[in-house]
């Protein structure tokens, strides 16, 4: 299934069904990251119930420590 994440065209896995699967395929899935799917933010609480679609377009802001 191909998505864009971040401006990116990526072909993902048809076994990824929900946000919290992309996450975790992405190894973000221990982090704090905001998602918005085709332009609306997703509240985290609903990532595991959020539903891909290819074609989905989303946007990843998560957040790097440093100085």
């Amino acid at each position: 299934m191909f998505i864009q994440v971040n401006g990116k065209k990526d072909e993902v896995p048809e076994s990824l069904h929900t946000i919290a699967d992309l996450l975790s395929h992405y190894g973000l899935d221990k982090k704090v990251v905001i998602v918005e799917q085709n332009g609306v933010i997703i509240d985290k609480t609903t990532h595991s119930e959020t539903l891909l679609t290819a074609d989905d377009q989303l946007e990843f802001v998560h957040f790097v420590g440093g100085g």
